[in-house]
């Protein structure tokens, strides 16, 4: 199951003009010049300050399994902080963000219309102030369900209200998601 948070940042990621560093080495060495020590990368990490000298030094090159998987995460959530901006500054205000889904869509809406909720594969832009609404419920710390909620908002006014002009009172409900992905 994918989420709304996590498709958000892999939509971000997307606008990455280099990749991350490839060695155990050379993303701790990342960290310790963005934490600016290795006090604060150890504490980050869980790990002795003494084991992340030595990942600098590379004295060690394989992490266990999942050392190397936090440690890949805590440089790709740091990596290219300005094309990241730059990126979301783009999506908020001219280009929107494009949402990608397949999910069952079920709705509330008046008496006698059709409200059995089922599986559709949509790929709709949203404009720039969906896209605003998503990444700043997301950095106000918002849980999967509210941005679910805001995203199955945005779907219903822009996809199935046709932005007003069609469906008026149409509630939708934004359920069993088996794919969904952003792309700015």
């Amino acid at each position: 199951m994918d989420t709304v948070g996590g498709g958000l940042d892999a939509a971000l990621r997307k606008a990455f003009t280099r990749p991350i560093p490839k060695s155990a080495g050379a993303r701790m060495r990342y960290l310790v010049k963005q934490l600016k020590g290795t006090g604060p990368v150890a504490e980050l990490l869980g790990i002795s300050r003494r084991t992340v000298e030595r990942y600098v030094k590379d004295q060690i090159k394989r992490p266990r399994r999942d050392l190397a998987d936090r440690l890949e995460h805590e440089v790709r959530k740091r990596w290219q902080p300005q094309i990241r901006a730059r990126a979301r500054q783009t999506a908020v205000t001219t280009a929107g963000i494009v949402v990608d889904t397949r999910a069952r869509f079920g709705y509330t809406a008046a008496p006698g219309s059709t409200d059995d909720a089922r599986l559709r594969h949509l790929t709709v832009a949203l404009p720039p102030q969906h896209a605003a609404r998503l990444f700043e419920a997301r950095d106000a710390g918002g849980t999967e369900r509210q941005l679910r909620d805001i995203a199955a908002e945005a779907l219903g006014e822009v996809y199935f209200r046709d932005n007003g002009r069609r469906a008026h009172g149409l509630e939708v409900e934004f359920t069993d998601v088996e794919h969904l992905e952003f792309d700015l």
